[in-house]
């Protein structure tokens, strides 16, 4: 056979296998939520969508920003309900874990109890510029011309290693579409909004959701969470020991990527039970549990701040009400809330990696935590990572 047909047919026969390889390429790098893993904390079902947004009314709306070779940031915001926060406000509360972070609105949300404005989270020094846009556009709605002050609530997770976190690249225009573009619906996880530029475990981080459904003997309420991970320490997943089986550690004898654990993470839990922000903080500080579960000791430069918020129409508050009759729950009725908030933080850290892309970025990358090498972790440690978990 002449070479010039020999070498086509090599070609052809290259072509085909490398077209008959690409879906198990394409399968070795997709992206997971922790589910698919077979990675289900706990004892509670999900909501449907396994996401904040399970609780009804609650909506997420994000905005990514990539730039050029520098710009790895963007916004995600949380809606408690679609109406106007700052006339018909939330109960809230927050819990801190470790308080080196710029979380703005804390005070106040801790003296008064509620939420009069979305929460938004973004990176460290785009904080001010957020809450500023957030405020300019809260007050040009034609019922807040009467308002002169406002408690915007804006938590923040440092993304400067893969974003140019000095330009400060957060606009007003970014702002504005996350809160207006917020929806109801699925929410997109990993390397997106707020957590475009985030490291978690020296791997990459990002935005991650779960829920949790109790049943009709809890009171049958619905409890979701939403979170930021850029945070360190010595990722374990359902206990089994990952960062240390995949080298990739704190605190390790001869020094590594993330030798303090540092970093931060912001939390948001949502629940449609009726509780007082007294509850609700109570509720916040079992976030820290979950958060424990996934292997962090809240490091010394870690800014670890938990906002938990209830939409109930039983505890809601008119700005301008002289008195409030609320119905709540009363403390006996809380435990089955302690666990589901454990249990949902656990999985949204996960997934929050689990989906996360590889990013490049201000002259650095940090890859994806890789899923195949996690399932072979998993499965060493008695954990079937092989048939999904349903929701």
């Amino acid at each position: 056979m002449p070479a010039s047909r020999l070498t086509r047919r090599a070609t052809t026969l290259a072509f085909l296998a490398a077209a008959l390889a690409a879906p198990t390429l394409l399968l070795a790098q997709a992206r997971a939520r922790a589910r698919d893993l077979g990675v289900a904390p706990g004892v509670f079902p999900t909501g449907a969508r396994n996401a904040i947004t399970d609780v009804a009314g609650v909506r997420v709306g994000q905005v990514t920003l990539r730039e050029g070779e520098t710009v790895r940031t963007g916004v995600t915001a949380i809606l408690p309900h679609g109406g106007n926060l700052y006339r018909e406000r939330v109960p809230a509360a927050v819990f801190v874990g470790n308080g080196f972070g710029k979380l703005l609105g804390v005070t106040q949300l801790r003296e008064l109890g509620e939420l009069e404005t979305p929460i938004l989270l973004t990176c460290t020094l785009c904080v001010w510029r957020a809450a500023d846009a957030m405020v300019e556009h809260l007050l040009a709605a034609p019922d807040m011309q009467q308002v002169r002050s406002i408690n915007a609530v804006v938590g923040e997770t440092n993304d400067g290693g893969l974003n140019d976190i000095r330009a400060r690249p957060v606009t007003a225009d970014a702002v504005r579409r996350a809160l207006t573009t917020a929806s109801t619906g699925p929410v997109e996880e990993g390397s997106v909004g707020a957590g475009t530029g985030t490291v978690a475990f020296s791997w990459k981080g990002g935005i991650g959701t779960s829920s949790r459904l109790l049943p009709e003997r809890f009171g049958g309420y619905t409890l979701g969470v939403l979170v930021q991970s850029n945070f360190g320490g010595v990722l374990q997943v359902m206990g089994a020991p990952v960062g240390r089986e995949l080298g990739r550690y704190a605190f390790q004898p001869r020094g590594g990527d993330d030798d303090a654990g540092d970093g931060s993470i912001m939390i948001v839990i949502a629940t449609d039970a009726p509780l007082s922000d007294r509850n609700l903080e109570r509720v916040a500080a079992r976030a820290m549990m979950g958060l424990a579960r996934t292997g962090s000791s809240a490091s010394n430069g870690s800014g670890d701040y938990v906002i938990a918020f209830s939409t109930a129409a039983s505890v809601r508050r008119a700005f301008d009400a002289p008195r409030l009759t609320t119905t709540e729950l009363a403390n006996e009725e809380m435990s089955a809330l302690f666990q589901a908030t454990v249990e949902a933080v656990e999985e949204a850290i996960y997934t929050s990696m689990f989906a996360a892309t590889t990013v490049t970025g201000n002259g650095r990358t940090v890859e994806a935590i890789p899923l195949d090498r996690v399932r072979d972790v998993l499965r060493r440690y008695g954990i079937n990572p092989g048939a999904p978990r349903a929701p």
